[in-house]
């Protein structure tokens, strides 16, 4: 018995779909509104996508609750128990974008992106949790991004998503004990039911300025587009016993590429006895070990001559 938010197109039908093929009876939760949450809604959205996994030979039924609301988020969750009688499955996907530089945002786009990119994943999690706990068992997957790690024009968005990570490993400490795993997956697709003109913007506007769209540790090349299908299998395979190793994880997945994102680590580390000061900061920085061989990434490329 699974939930799936934001499941009314792209990755989220796609994981809702999958999930049901593998004999899940499915939840598909989406208020049908556009990337940017304030355009009207389409109810009939998330009807559709259960109507043709029915139509496969599935079971689904079609929720169009605002899980960036309190009651929304246990209405979604409430759903799954009262036609199925529990929750073992909760996939997080619902997101929307409200890009901007950071001097040109209002609270409008901060407060929107954090209701749908962040809160959602609370309400419905904080629901599914008092069950799952009860049953002792249950699987829970969170949808995070690569803006995560810093992207130009998105600091909502990306503040959103990495705060979910944070979440996430929480969640998956808390809830360990009772049976309960909690994952992360930063998908890369223009089909994630987010991607928008604006975003193609500030692609654009930060190759102008010659700074990095995002963070610069690059993974490997994938050889093909990232599609639905292929996020949908990760995360319908870490909902599988074959993963009943895997909790608390961060997952990259672009394309053919799949990567564990290790937790963060010191990679230079120094100690000043009886503790640091600005002269010894200052010491430190001419020693060209700690700060020395630090660029900064983000300075405007100087217009060519």
């Amino acid at each position: 018995m699974a939930v799936v938010t934001g499941a009314g197109r792209n990755i989220g039908r796609a994981e809702a779909m999958l999930l049901a093929e593998q004999g899940a009876k499915v939840v598909v939760n989406d208020l049908g509104g556009g990337p940017y949450g304030t355009e009207s809604g389409d109810a009939s959205l998330a009807e559709t996508v259960a109507q043709e996994i029915r139509d496969a030979g599935g079971e689904a039924i079609g929720q169009c609750s605002s899980v960036a609301t309190r009651e929304g988020g246990e209405a979604a969750v409430q759903a799954a128990i009262d036609a199925f009688g529990r929750i073992d499955i909760l996939v997080n996907n619902a997101g929307i974008v409200r890009p901007a530089r950071i001097d040109r945002m209002t609270d409008q786009d901060w407060n929107l992106c954090m209701d749908v990119s962040l809160t959602s994943s609370f309400f419905t999690c904080r629901a599914a949790a008092a069950h799952m706990i009860a049953q002792r068992s249950g699987v829970i997957v969170n949808t995070g991004s690569p803006s995560g790690f810093g992207h130009w024009g998105m600091a909502n968005y990306s503040a959103a998503k990495e705060g979910l990570l944070g979440f996430t490993r929480t969640i998956a400490r808390d809830l360990g004990e009772f049976g309960i795993r909690a994952n992360l997956i930063r998908p890369v697709s223009h089909l994630t039911g987010t991607h928008t003109p604006e975003i193609d913007e500030t692609i654009a506007e930060s190759a102008r300025l010659g700074i990095p769209l995002l963070w610069n540790k690059p993974m490997a090349q994938p050889r093909m587009t990232a599609l639905p299908a292929h996020v949908a299998a990760l995360v319908v395979w870490l909902c599988t016993d074959a993963a009943a190793h895997v909790s608390g994880r961060d997952f990259y997945i672009q394309g053919d590429e799949v990567a564990l994102i290790p937790e963060p680590e010191a990679i230079r580390t120094s100690i000043h006895p009886g503790g640091w000061t600005l002269d010894a900061f200052d010491e430190q920085a001419n020693r060209d070990y700690l700060f020395g061989s630090i660029q900064n990434r983000f300075v405007r490329t100087p217009d060519p001559v």
